[in-house]
């Protein structure tokens, strides 16, 4: 049963306090969700459990996971010493009616002005039902880090609108990349060429950088 939307940011961080310490079977308990033994098939499940228990109201959306509040959540995997154990997925990347989006109205900049970070235990020698939730936190970018994001996002949008999906690659972006996102190679999706004629590609997504959600975790 998922909860009702917490009405403010202080309720939503009582909400996620609440949560810390506990088992992702304990968590799973008070919403009538029953833990797959493994997240091989059912990737996305802890985060779906967390906005759950917590009130999530976009869902599917490309809103903010807490829209009314401007506050987007976001689970990290983290090993035994609290380091990202991956990249943190943040929305699909638009590969079509994308010529007049900049940085302040795109999704990316969206989700990213409010996050909650939602610390979760993924060591494989852990069954994840007896996982952890960890201590939760409500971040912000800096000046410098938005700068830096922005730049990511500039760089690799300009290469989405020229055309120039074949030099899209994982290694470009500081902490913002741009990676493949279907789960095999025939899930393709509607694009354009460099000479605007019609095409298909792999969909692909915004991630952050372990490195920087690892920053992100030790600083705040």
């Amino acid at each position: 049963m998922r909860e009702a939307a917490p009405e403010t940011e202080s309720e939503l961080l009582i909400r996620a306090n609440a949560c810390a310490g506990l088992t992702v079977e304990e968590i799973a308990g008070k919403v009538g969700k029953t833990p797959p033994l493994n997240l091989h098939r059912h990737k996305g499940w802890v985060g779906e459990l967390l906005e759950s228990a917590m009130g999530a109201c976009a869902q599917s959306r490309p809103v903010p996971d807490f829209e009314h509040l401007g506050i987007e959540m976001k689970t990290i995997p983290v090993n035994k010493d609290g380091r990202p154990r991956e990249a943190t997925h943040v929305c699909t990347v638009p590969l079509r009616n994308f010529v007049s989006q900049q940085w302040n109205t795109s999704t990316v900049y969206a989700k990213l002005q409010r996050v909650l970070w939602v610390p979760v235990e993924a060591d494989p020698s852990i069954p994840l039902n007896r996982r952890r939730i960890g201590k939760p936190l409500i971040w912000s970018p800096t000046t410098e880090q938005e700068r830096v994001l922005r730049e990511d996002w500039e760089e690799q949008m300009e290469l989405i609108v020229t055309g120039q999906l074949d030099e899209l690659d994982a290694r470009l972006g500081t902490y913002l990349q741009i990676r493949p996102k279907a789960a095999d190679s025939h899930a393709l999706t509607s694009t354009a060429s460099e000479t605007g004629a019609p095409g298909k590609t792999l969909p692909r997504g915004f991630y952050l950088r372990p490195a920087f959600t690892h920053l992100v975790l030790r600083r705040c």
